[in-house]
């Protein structure tokens, strides 16, 4: 009798979790230069397909632009991999002469990597070199609509690592993806990497099990009145065309000063942008969000201007690069204020930084707190103000927020999975890399005998173990200085 599809899908999690415990235990026992020789292999593998991978992303999903996924997927095989090939991550990976202490790295065993339609090739590429380096094994939960992209990506990753000396299974996928296939998957996994929307990365973290989650973007651009307006509207629109919008850094909302507005809206109409309103507005708001919800339509997500103008029934010049409205309010009522993850951007303007700020916060706390704000100004104090103040776990500044976000153009470590930290509901506030999916255990040697602790600690030469020599400060001093020691403070 043939399985219910859920039901099929349980029995396929259960059975890739044991295959994936017998590879990662052969994994566990190989040193850095044998996982080294596999991740290169992985990477090197994945580079040569960059461009198959790319077009069958598009192919399946209909989402975003080849060339921009060609250069997604060589970001994760190129960027990623150079960025981890010489961490140490097998064995003893720190030697503390000093404080006597020896670092281990502990693999965390089976990662469950839930990969989006929106970045499907990329992100599986990404999670498996940094699992894998981590010495780990990678089960895939793929999005159905990108199933046969994200299964070919699974494909050449493990036949690569095989060939280099993996052991079979070390990367797999799901190829009955269901809910209740994906929480069983979850379940039996050792650490959860979730990449997509909210509802996917709320189920990670209720699953039981250790998890890496994103929260959305809705990223706004604030252009200050020091800022180099020309550069700073080249910037957000090259950010915002790059595959169309589609990953979650990518800015949703642009703000600027009431000083420099009409210079600003000048730029983006000589650089690509149509601003609409009226009957156009509403037509386009029409085809924007889902029915009965503040999410976006998926018809458009990925999709460039030209088309969605098409959806809408409006006609707009055919070298529009971001379609633009201004707007003074933010919420669901209001659906240019929502994450778009396509060209498209509302236009606030405000008659300071400080009410711009203000519309800033609003825009992240209808539905983006936690992750990332763009910045462009020549102010550096009025950076410094925003990054101590703003509840954002990346402030970019001066860039493009879709290539500063992952790590391209900036800094921050490359990445395709972006924390939110606490308050946007996620673990970690890092772009997640592969040093979070190893944990240390440490040997740590004594330094001092326990009963020197309390006359080192109060600078008494009397014997510890005679109370009545010590006052009651000394004691004070003593009890604070163990507790420090006990939580490594000192």
């Amino acid at each position: 009798m043939e399985l219910d599809k859920d039901l099929a899908s349980i029995q396929e999690a259960r059975n890739l979790v044991k295959k994936a415990q017998a590879a990662q235990a052969v994994l566990a026992e190989m040193d850095q230069q044998q996982v080294d020789r596999i991740v290169g292999a992985m990477a090197r593998a994945a580079e040569s397909n960059a461009r198959k991978l790319a077009q069958m992303a598009v192919a399946d999903t209909g989402f975003g632009k080849e060339e921009d996924k060609v250069t997604k997927n060589l970001f994760a095989a190129r960027t990623v991999y150079n960025y981890i090939k010489d961490a140490r991550t097998i064995g003893i990976i720190r030697e503390d002469s000093e404080k006597k202490m020896l670092e281990v790295a502990i693999p965390v065993g089976v990662v469950a990597g839930l990969v989006p339609s929106t970045n499907p090739t990329s992100t599986t590429i990404f999670k498996s070199l940094i699992s894998v380096k981590a010495g780990n094994a990678l089960i895939v939960s793929p999005h159905p609509s990108a199933l046969n992209c994200i299964g070919e990506a699974v494909r050449i990753l493990n036949a690569a690592a095989v060939e280099a000396g993996a052991p079979d299974g070390l990367v797999t996928m799901m190829t009955i993806p269901t809910l209740g296939g994906t929480q069983e998957l979850m379940k039996h996994s050792n650490m959860i990497i979730a990449t997509g929307g909210s509802a996917m990365v709320k189920a990670a973290y209720s699953s039981g099990t250790p998890a890496l989650g994103v929260g959305p973007g809705n990223v706004p651009a604030f252009i200050e009145r020091t800022a180099d307006i020309p550069n700073a509207v080249r910037r957000i629109i090259a950010s915002k065309t790059f595959d169309n919008g589609t990953i979650c850094a990518s800015e949703q909302s642009v703000v600027t000063e009431t000083c420099i507005r009409d210079e600003v809206i000048a730029q983006f109409k000589r650089q690509g942008g149509y601003f609409v309103s009226g009957e156009e507005q509403r037509k386009l708001e029409a085809v924007m969000k889902r029915p009965g919800a503040d999410t976006v339509n998926p018809r458009i997500v990925g999709k460039s201007a030209v088309e969605i103008a098409k959806m809408a029934g409006i006609q707009i010049p055919q070298d529009t690069k971001v379609i633009l409205c201004e707007q003074d309010k933010v919420g669901k009522d209001y659906p240019f204020s929502i994450e778009k993850l396509s060209p498209l951007l509302a236009f606030y303007t405000e008659p300071d930084w400080q009410h711009a700020c203000e519309k800033c916060l609003e825009l992240l706390r209808f539905g983006g707190i936690g992750h990332s704000l763009s910045i462009h100004t020549n102010n550096p104090e009025l950076v410094r103000t925003f990054v101590l103040k703003k509840p954002v776990s990346r402030l970019l500044v001066n860039t493009g927020s879709t290539q500063g976000g992952i790590g391209a153009t900036t800094g921050i470590s490359p990445s395709f999975t972006l924390g939110c930290g606490a308050v946007g509901g996620s673990a970690t506030s890092d772009n997640v890399t592969v040093h979070h999916l190893y944990q240390i255990r440490r040997a740590a040697y004594g330094l001092i005998e326990p009963e020197e602790v309390s006359r080192a600690a109060c600078g008494c030469t009397a014997d510890a173990g005679t109370t009545g020599s010590i006052s009651n400060d000394d004691m004070e001093r003593i009890v604070e200085a163990v507790v420090k020691q006990l939580r490594g403070l000192n």
